[in-house]
Order: structure tokens, then C-alpha cells, then sequence
């Protein structure tokens, strides 16, 4: 019997919480998803529409520290090759900081850590909807996104030109789009 790569991905997964102890692994993961040379062996690099850093340290801190939030890590073999960040916010819950190892995208992981997200969002935070923004420009992200259910808003937040902690953009012209899922 063949099993479905979803499943047979789950199965070598495990969740948990990140700690302090995880920000040096967390930067490195979310920066080689996005970043760099590192991240073009994946699909979901932004390396031509951004330079510099995705995060930092104290990014990822602040995000940890957050009492209505936290990152969850996706261990395979006790090695961290996924998180997410997930932020509760009344009927809503916000994902964020999502990054899959660029040497493992497309093999379906990013499918089973978006499904254990919207679950831990459905049962401990009882959210009716997630919420997250992408960068507008990132039309084959944002359709993997909807082919998960989530649906464009057109609610668009400007990007923090000037501010190098988010990147060195690459063109003028970016945004965030709110996405939305029911949940």
C-alpha cells in the first residue's frame, strides 16, 4: 500500500514550541527559505526582490516574547527543518516567520506544518479564521496559498522602505497582502 507524501511527511515530523535556546537555528532557517544563494535551491526565495536579511536575532526574540504568540518548530530526527510563527488575536490567529528548509521544499512539508498551524490555531485559540501577509508581488507563493484556501483580501500594507531589518528591496513597488483562511 503506498502511503501519501503528506502522510508518510507527517509521520516523520514532530512539533514543538521554540525557545531561546532556538533563535540562532531559527535565523538560519528563515534567512536560507528567503535569502541568498542558499535560498535559490528552493522556490519560495525572495532574492531577487530582496537583499539583506529576512530576520535577526532580536526579530526572532521579540517574536518568542510575544505573551499571545508562539513559533512552532518542525523537527525531522531531532534536526529543526521548519517553524511558523502563530500570534493569537481575538477570533483571529496571524501565521508568520513560515520557512521549510530550502533542500526540502516541494516535497510537501510546507502543506503539513500550514495544516498543523490552522489546527493548533482551531483547538487551543478556538480562532474561526488565520490570517498572514505576503509580499504582493509573490504571485506563485500567494497561489500556493490559495490553493490551500486562502483567499487575497487586497488589503495591502506598505513595505518598510528604509528599514534594512526587513530587507534592501529590489524594485518599488512592494506591499504586504492581508490573506485569509476560515478556519
Amino acid at each position: 500500500m503506498d502511503i501519501a507524501p503528506a502522510t508518510a511527511a507527517r509521520a516523520e515530523l514532530t512539533f514543538r514550541d521554540a525557545t531561546e535556546d532556538d533563535v540562532p537555528v531559527l535565523v538560519r532557517l528563515v534567512e536560507s527559505a528567503y535569502r541568498g544563494d542558499a535560498s535559490r535551491a528552493g522556490w519560495t526565495t525572495e532574492a531577487d526582490i530582496l537583499q539583506g536579511q529576512r530576520t535577526d536575532a532580536d526579530g526572532v526574540r521579540e517574536v518568542l516574547a510575544a505573551p499571545s504568540g508562539r513559533v512552532l518548530v518542525a523537527e525531522r530526527d531531532g534536526a529543526p527543518v521548519a517553524c511558523c510563527q502563530l500570534e493569537h488575536r481575538g477570533e483571529a490567529a496571524y501565521f508568520g516567520m513560515f520557512a521549510v528548509s530550502p533542500g526540502l521544499q516541494g516535497a510537501g512539508l510546507g502543506k503539513v506544518i500550514i495544516a498543523e498551524a490552522e489546527r493548533t490555531a482551531r483547538e487551543d485559540w478556538r480562532a474561526r479564521e488565520m490570517h498572514m501577509t505576503v509580499i504582493s508581488v509573490r504571485e506563485e507563493l500567494i497561489a500556493w496559498y490559495e490553493r490551500r484556501g486562502y483567499r487575497r483580501t487586497g488589503e495591502l500594507t506598505p513595505f518598510p522602505y528604509g528599514d534594512e531589518r526587513f530587507g534592501i528591496p529590489q524594485r518599488d513597488d512592494l506591499a504586504f497582502e492581508l490573506l485569509v483562511k476560515n478556519l
